[in-house]
């Protein structure tokens, strides 16, 4: 899994390095007005935090830093898409952690806390990558800049096994 997730993240890291800034900061109407940028911003927001958790041994996604920096400058994405690759190679591990979480509209509403592991945050913050990436892909396809991903960029690998297994019957 581990490899899995750095692959995505270099997915992620070299269309970045494909695109403009105006592209990387481009509202669109077909995102309901969000960039690519604050995609990518969502999907390290989660992945920092629950690097944080590996020494916390709590992870709570409602509660990351929304650094606006991200969904504005390329290159600070990319850095930090480094960092997070880097830290997750050094993972060697699972071990159990806290899953907290407000499911409520409003912040008096109590959290609630699932027991979860470390790798169990690891497999949803690569789909969850996967899911913001499908939508990124939405833009570039809007954009016209399909080149700049490969074609199953936002697929699930049930889905490309799945489209594979198809292809050969």
């Amino acid at each position: 899994m581990i490899k899995n997730i750095l692959d995505n993240l270099l997915d992620l890291r070299e269309l970045l390095k494909g695109l403009s800034t105006e592209h990387y900061t481009k509202k669109l109407d077909l995102l309901n007005g969000s960039s690519i940028g604050q995609h990518i911003r969502h999907i390290v927001e989660f992945y920092q935090c629950l690097l944080i958790a590996r020494h916390s041994k709590q992870v709570n996604y409602d509660a990351r830093k929304r650094d606006w920096q991200l969904e504005a400058d390329l290159q600070a994405a990319v850095t930090e898409i480094d960092s997070i690759m880097a830290e997750i190679k050094t993972v060697n591990n699972d071990f159990a952690i806290s899953f907290v979480a407000n499911f409520g509209l409003n912040e008096t509403e109590q959290a609630t806390q699932i027991p979860s592991s470390f790798y169990r945050e690891l497999a949803y913050n690569l789909e969850h990558s996967i899911h913001h990436q499908a939508l990124i892909k939405v833009a570039i396809l809007d954009m016209q800049l399909i080149g700049l991903v490969k074609p199953d960029f936002g697929y699930a690998p049930s889905t490309i096994r799945y489209q594979q297994k198809i292809c050969v019957q």
